[in-house]
Parts: C-alpha cells; sequence; structure tokens
C-alpha cells in the first residue's frame, strides 16, 4: 500500500509483542519511500531507521544509534513513550491518522512485551506491586541499555588517554595550524642563533695544533643552522600535510560506510598502538642523543679539558677562552643540546606517524580485496601515490639530515679552513690532482653514529611503504625512479669523507633529490598537492 509516496503497512492486531511486531515491520520496510521501479526499496537497517527519526522536523533530540540497534536484537530492551511516538511516525508514512493507529499499536505491543518480560523473571521482578512496568521500565531500558552497551564499547575501542604519549605527539602534528610545529623548530633555530651572536661564536676560527686555522663558528656549521631552519621544518610541513590529507580526507573515503567517530577512533587505537616505540624514542633522544652526549662530548671537556673530540664552536672556551667563557659555553651547550634533543624526537615521532598511515593503509587496502564492493581499485591505488609521494619527500629530507650531520662532523677533522673551502678542495683534489683535504688526527666522531640512525631509521619507512603500497603498474616507473634517488643519497651520505672527489658524488646524488622534493612525480602526470 502506498501512502505519501512511501510504503505503508496497517496494523494488524494480532496481539504480537513489540519484538515480534518490530521485526516483521522492520524486515519488510514499512515507511520507506518506495524505489524508482516502484517496489520497496528494502528492509531497515539501524543506521537507516535511525537517521530517518532523527530527520524528523518535531525531533529535535534525534534518536542515539545504539537505542535503535537495541531494538533490533534479540534481547529484553523495550521502547520508551517518547520513541514511540516517532516510531508512529516513520510506519505511519506521516499520516496523522495512520500514526495514531501505529501509535496505540506499538502501544499495546510493548504493554505485551512488557508483560511477557515480568512472566519471564517472576521473582526476580523489582517493580513495586501497583506500578505499571511497561512504559517506565521502557524508558530505562532506553536510555540506560544504550548508555551501558556504549560504555562497553567506548572502553573496548577508546585507547587509554590517561598521558598518551603517542597521542599527545600525533596531537602535536595534527592539532591547530600546520604552522605551528615547523614556526616553533624555525623560531628556536633563529634563538640559538642570536645567542650565538650575543656570546661571540657566531663566527670563530681556532690554531689547529698542525696550523690549520679552522672556522668552528655556530652559524657555520649546516648541522646546526640549515638542519633547523631548512630542512626540518620542511619535513615537519610535508608530515603535517600528509597526516591531515590522510586523517581528515583519504581515511574518511574509504570507510564512507562507517561513521567519523569510528574512524577516529580507529585511528587513535593505530597511533597508541606504537605507544612502547615512542617512548623508546624520547628515551633515547632525550637521555641518550641529549643528555649523555652533552656531557660526554661538551660537559666533561670544557671542566676537564681534552682533545679526544674535535673542537667546535660548543668546546671552543677550551682553545679561544677569550672569546666565550667556559661557564657560559656550559649554558649555551646545555640549551642547544635540549632544543636538538627535542627536535630530533619530534622527527622520529614524525617517522612512527608515517609509518602508521602506510600501515593503516595497508590494512584497509588488504580488507578491500576482500570486499571489492568497498572502493574501486583505481581510487584506491591514487591515495597510495599520494601518500608514497608525501613518504618520498620526507626520505629525501630525512637523508638530506643526515648528509648535514655528517658532513660537518667530517670537516671538523678534515684540513679545510671552513665547510665550503673543504667541499671545493675536495672537488680539486679529484679534477686536479691537488693536495689531500684528509688531516692525521683521530677523533671520536659520535656525529657519525647519530647520523647512520637518522639515515637508516628514515629509509626504512620508505621502504616499508614502497614494500605495502601498491600503486598500479602504471606507475611503476615511478617508484623505481624515487628509489634510484633515495639509493644514490644514501650512498653520497655514506661516502663522504671515504675518498678524495666524495663531494662530486654528493652533488650528483643531491641535485634530482632537491628536484624530487619540488615535483615528487618526476614529471609523469599531476605534481603533488
Amino acid at each position: 500500500m502506498l501512502k505519501n509516496g512511501k510504503f505503508f503497512i496497517p496494523p494488524a492486531n494480532d496481539g504480537s509483542d513489540f519484538k515480534e511486531l518490530f521485526k516483521r515491520l522492520a524486515a519488510a520496510g514499512a515507511g520507506r519511500p518506495l524505489g524508482s521501479d516502484g517496489f520497496p526499496a528494502g528492509p531497515w537497517t539501524p543506521e537507516l531507521l535511525a537517521e530517518a527519526i532523527s530527520q524528523i522536523d518535531s525531533n529535535r533530540a534525534g534518536v542515539d544509534l545504539r537505542t535503535v540497534q537495541l531494538w533490533f536484537q534479540e534481547n529484553e530492551k523495550g521502547i520508551s513513550t517518547a520513541n514511540i511516538r516517532w516510531l508512529a511516525r516513520i510506519f505511519g508514512c506521516d499520516d496523522p491518522v495512520a500514526t495514531s493507529e501505529w501509535q496505540m499499536e506499538l502501544s499495546d505491543a510493548q504493554s505485551r512485551f512488557a508483560a511477557r518480560r515480568r512472566e519471564s523473571k517472576n521473582a526476580r521482578s523489582s517493580v513495586a506491586p501497583g506500578v505499571p512496568e511497561g512504559p517506565l521500565t521502557a524508558a530505562v531500558d532506553d536510555v540506560t541499555g544504550s548508555r551501558a552497551e556504549l560504555a562497553r564499547e567506548t572502553d573496548i575501542k577508546r585507547p587509554d588517554r590517561r598521558f598518551g604519549l603517542a597521542l599527545r605527539s600525533e596531537a602535536l602534528f595534527s592539532r591547530g595550524s600546520p604552522l605551528n610545529l615547523p614556526a616553533s623548530v624555525f623560531a628556536g633555530a633563529t634563538a640559538l642563533g642570536f645567542l650565538s651572536y650575543i656570546t661571540g661564536i657566531h663566527s670563530a676560527t681556532y690554531v689547529r695544533a698542525d696550523g690549520v686555522v679552522k672556522q668552528v663558528g655556530f652559524l657555520w656549521a649546516p648541522n646546526w643552522t640549515f638542519l633547523f631552519m631548512v630542512l626540518l621544518p620542511l619535513f615537519f610541513a610535508i608530515v603535517i600535510e600528509l597526516l591531515h590529507f590522510w586523517r581528515y580526507e583519504a581515511r574518511l573515503e574509504l570507510m564512507a560506510q562507517r561513521d567519523k567517530m569510528e574512524s577516529e577512533n580507529v585511528w587513535a587505537r593505530n597511533v597508541e598502538a606504537s605507544s612502547y616505540t615512542y617512548w623508546a624514542v624520547i628515551l633515547i633522544c632525550v637521555l641518550f642523543a641529549g643528555l649523555f652526549q652533552w656531557i660526554g662530548v661538551c660537559l666533561i671537556p670544557l671542566m676537564n679539558g681534552g682533545d679526544d673530540y674535535a673542537t667546535s664552536w660548543g668546546t671552543l672556551a677550551i682553545v679561544r677562552p677569550e672569546v666565550i667563557s667556559v661557564p657560559m659555553s656550559i649554558v649555551f651547550t646545555a640549551l642547544a643540546y635540549l632544543y636538538m634533543c627535542l627536535c630530533f624526537y619530534l622527527f622520529f615521532a614524525g617517522l612512527i606517524l608515517l609509518h602508521t598511515i602506510v600501515h593503516d593503509l595497508w590494512k584497509i587496502g588488504e580488507a578491500s580485496k576482500a570486499r571489492p564492493e568497498v572502493e574501486h581499485r583505481h581510487e584506491l591505488d591514487q591515495l597510495s601515490l599520494r601518500v608514497m609521494r608525501g613518504i618520498f619527500r620526507c626520505t629525501v629530507l630525512g637523508v638530506l639530515v643526515a648528509i648535514c650531520m655528517k658532513a660537518q662532523s667530517s670537516y671538523l677533522t678534515s684540513n679545510g679552513e671552513n665547510i665550503v673551502d673543504w667541499l671545493v678542495g675536495d672537488m680539486s683534489s679529484a679534477l686536479y690532482v691537488h693536495k689531500d683535504v684528509s688531516n692525521g688526527f683521530s677523533y671520536r666522531m659520535p656525529t657519525h653514529y647519530s647520523s647512520l640512525l637518522v639515515a637508516i631509521s628514515t629509509c626504512v619507512v620508505f621502504l616499508v611503504a614502497y614494500i605495502r603500497l601498491s600503486v598500479g603498474r602504471r606507475y611503476r616507473m615511478l617508484l623505481w625512479k624515487m628509489s634510484a634517488v633515495v639509493g644514490l643519497l644514501v650512498a653520497a651520505y655514506l661516502l663522504i669523507g671515504a675518498f678524495a672527489g666524495f663531494s662530486i658524488l654528493l652533488g650528483i646524488g643531491v641535485l634530482p633529490a632537491i628536484y624530487g622534493l619540488f615535483d615528487p612525480a618526476f614529471g609523469h602526470g599531476e605534481r603533488v598537492r
């Protein structure tokens, strides 16, 4: 029967209780609009029915999805008087007379359901004599039953947020303006640059024991200037852009059949799953790379003197106390190393988030293979390509960070007067067989080790993305180009200072890498957004 363009079923008055009546009507799709072919659109689902009730103009509060789900389930939960009114509107197809008839039918069915439940409970029933159980108990069922179920689901789905280092670290990338984190890192490096001017170590030289004049000023060290003022802000900006794209756009598109709250909960669980990794990283960065390295490389040499490490701006007070005093050097290096270890924690946190995105996309892709109707393969390939481009750009920046660290460390042990003269001299020694730019001193170089950790960690994320993300055959050549650029850049990093002329290979590796930052598609297809 048709009523107001919807499929109408009149009340049967057959003595059914609420559960029996509701199951029959929901399966028939009573109250649903007819399809284009004139046939019923199909049965009700909890989501469709909850949405239809919430769209009733006079129903400002709507109805909770979990409450509707309880109506569909075989349980002892009934329906409240208020919800009987809205359900009657649905089954009555917004016709006043039919709605009134269905309201009486649903009320009688609920009373029969409550009576049968009361009989089954017998002595367990706590309802006082003379108090009608139907409407009151049904209202309590709708509210308490729904809240209890929601609480149980929330306890299962929601990650532990008591402190949540993983979630708080992720929030630094995903909350607020995308400019906040890059600007903060840039501001910290700028502040250290101003302090170096104030203390007089922004540009300072000293004469080594073999007579070589070395430039060891703070502003001449690329691992403290270019790294923190250019490379890391760019890295954070790309991670933030990719995270926002995945979390708020791509993920919701792939999971279109689920609500936004569920998607957020699943993402939060994925982030929290790496909680131990975040704690391990912050322990290594703050305790070892920060505190212990500062004590061993700066504090002890400044207090006791020593030549185990090459002289830098941090230990300049040992050889040139007239430029900066030891106490001033201790304070400045402590601030610099604190800033450095926090920045590198954020750097590794960004790599963990990139891995989380890859793992999340891979799981959704595997699920879509089992359920092809969820998403088209082409759309998944496009999203995978977008993620792969972002990870490639982050990988290039990560390896460039490692290059800055190793290059500065190698320069301090060389015969070059400054880092530019050292690189130019190395290139000349290979082309024109000039004098060797190495030296006979043997120094400890902990930065070589820490830069290797940075390079390896960055490349591991790229390798995982390369293996897990399928981007279709038409983009295989692009992946090969990305891999070749990364491989060449890593080779240039590993060979810094290994032989005369390494700077030529370094230039060959850096140039295509920089081009890839601007055009990760390498001239094929659309530019990355």
